[in-house]
């Protein structure tokens, strides 16, 4: 058919790129997995800062809580809005894709209708919006769009100071020189689009099992770095701008950066807003290619306070695995084709946010030192290609499910809209969801389904009056005047201004309530805030939005343990999202 092989870059873009496609298997890593094996040295590279993990006894690790959870995974998807995934949940057109019937007494959501009636959803946000085109119902055909412009100031701007009616000027990609591709379906109005339970079949049944948020929101405005930071840490400040290890003349040393902003005359330490690539990572700035500036961040993330506390961790992505090496540096070039048939890298650099910081980095992308370690600190310092999230479940070698896990699937599946898309990210989603549910951990176990910010996709509701606005920024180069009015009560850097849009959440657990809907207010960083108070003693990160982020269990939470816990699994179908068994 003509089409164009492209990769993921930094920055948002799509870009030529020529590759061969590597087997799918589940999570797309067996085979990346055994490659991992082979990468057990270090580089000759020197990255300024970070120094071998010192390890410490598997005897010293412990795993009390103080709730029944003993396990955390939290799947960590891209790019998202709640409406354009749940905007008329429980009502499916049921013209395509899945038949979708929802339960009696499923609750309604905060989405785009008034009212549900025999036709189906009814309100002016679907006939008579305040936006240049009504919302659109994408078909199961449908399922690959363009990327929406999805920066800090013009998310800012598409909600035009809580009037929501600027997305289509602000946001919108609709055109090839806006980056709408032959193979993408982007027509004019197309940010205003959401799909229905037909395309987005296995999370609607999900959310009729365990429980779903349509008050989750990105903690701040911005792409998919800031997102990933807060899923970690809360704080997307204290960042510094360096060159690559690898730069000819002058490597290491400190530079500016377009993604880097506020930054402080006297420590060079400014916010990370943008997709700037890790500098702790040897696969950065397209498998060390170019030398363009790289991010680095400073003061503390989860993973620091796990190790700490001896608690078993890590993060798990698709690609992570070296495919080869280069001038002693790792190259990370497995790649899939998504359901255009267009190869795409597995691996994206800035959306791996522990190679960000020297205590928590596997610049090598060094295996573990065998399968046992997985969740101690070792060599791999607890960043493991996606295969290894398997052998842990399985108990592969000795090894053992982390108390808390993070997974980002291979890129073609995470859901990211231009290469990615909802029926890809749902193969990934139940494969995985239904091996941790047949595993000896599911008791004990809770996965959060959740995104690192929602690709500039029409959500109709406005964080002023939700009272979702919680910090500031006073910075008029990049802040509109809503964020300009609100003050900073977070840190006291700028733009960090949120929260921003809504998200989905979902959690599956035994834990939750079925059914269930909670409009109890939560951003992105209360992943960490449930990490800390459960593992932690409630320990809190200087600067964070930890503190004063919604819990995800207690009254009206997502995780409910005052229930009657519910340990049958939900099987779904990878393919079709449908039920299989346990309804």
């Amino acid at each position: 058919m003509g089409f164009s092989p492209i990769a993921w870059s930094r920055g948002g873009r799509l870009r030529p790129y020529l590759a061969v496609a590597a087997a799918v298997a589940l999570a797309a890593g067996a085979a990346a997995g055994a490659t991992a094996a082979s990468a057990t040295t270090s580089s000759t590279a020197t990255f300024a800062g970070y120094h071998a993990p010192a390890t410490a006894s598997t005897t010293l690790y412990r795993g009390s809580t103080t709730t029944p959870i003993k396990h955390l995974v939290v799947i960590f998807d891209e790019n998202q809005s709640f409406d354009h995934y749940f905007g008329t949940y429980p009502y499916a057109a049921n013209t395509d894709g899945t038949t979708f019937h929802a339960k009696p007494g499923t609750p309604t959501v905060n989405g785009l209708y008034k009212k549900i009636t025999k036709s189906g959803p009814a309100g002016p946000l679907l006939t008579n919006n305040p936006n240049e085109y009504n919302p659109q119902r994408l078909t199961h055909a449908e399922a690959l769009t363009s990327d929406q412009n999805h920066g800090y100031t013009p998310e800012q701007k598409a909600q035009n100071n809580g009037k929501m009616d600027m997305f289509v000027q602000q946001t919108e990609n609709s055109t090839p020189a806006a980056g709408c591709t032959a193979v993408q379906y982007c027509p004019p109005g197309i940010v205003m689009s959401y799909f229905d339970g037909n395309t987005t079949t296995a999370l609607w049944n999900y959310a009729q099992y365990y429980s779903m948020s349509d008050n989750d929101w990105d903690t701040t405005y911005g792409p998919s770095t800031p997102g990933a930071l807060n899923v970690i840490s809360g704080n997307n400040a204290g960042a510094k701008a360096l060159n690559p290890s690898w730069d000819p003349t002058s490597p290491s040393q400190p530079t500016t950066s377009s993604d880097i902003v506020d930054v402080n005359p006297k420590t060079g330490l400014g916010t990370l807003y943008g997709d700037e690539d890790p500098y702790y990572d040897g696969c950065s700035n397209d498998n060390h290619t170019t030398n363009g500036p790289l991010a680095a961040l400073t003061g503390k993330n989860v993973g620091d306070l796990l190790n700490a506390s001896h608690v078993t961790w890590g993060w798990f992505e698709g690609g992570f695995a070296p495919t080869s090496t280069t001038n002693g540096l790792p190259v990370c070039g497995s790649t899939n084709e998504n359901i255009a048939g267009v190869p795409v890298q597995d691996y994206v650099p800035h959306h791996e946010p522990f190679q960000y910081y020297a205590s928590t980095a596997n610049p090598d992308h060094l295996a573990p030192s065998s399968l046992s370690k997985i969740g101690y600190t070792d060599q791999a310092n607890h960043q493991y290609d996606i295969s290894y999230f398997s052998d842990a479940l399985d108990g592969k070698g000795g090894a053992k499910l982390p108390a808390v896990s993070y997974l980002k699937a291979p890129a073609f599946q995470d859901g990211h809209p231009g290469y990615s898309d909802p029926l890809n990210e749902q193969t990934w989603l139940v494969n995985t969801v239904n091996s941790i549910e047949q595993s000896k951990y599911w008791a004990s176990t809770a996965i959060v389904v959740t995104y690192d910010d929602s690709d500039g996709w029409y959500d109709h509701q406005s964080p002023i009056s939700a009272h979702a606005l919680v910090n500031g920024s006073n910075d008029s180069t990049i802040d509109t005047a809503m964020c300009e009015a609100t003050a900073i009560t977070v840190g006291s850097s700028n733009g960090r201004c949120g929260y921003s849009q809504r998200l989905p959440m979902l959690v599956i657990s035994p834990w939750t309530r079925q059914n269930y809907v909670s409009s109890k207010l939560t951003n992105t960083a209360s992943v960490v805030k449930f990490i800390e108070d459960n593992w932690l003693s409630g320990e809190r990160i200087s600067g964070s939005f930890d503190a004063s982020s919604g819990s995800l269990d207690g009254w009206k939470s997502l995780l409910d343990f005052n229930t009657r816990p519910h340990f049958k699994p939900l099987i779904l179908d990878p393919t079709t999202g449908a039920i299989v068994s346990g309804a």
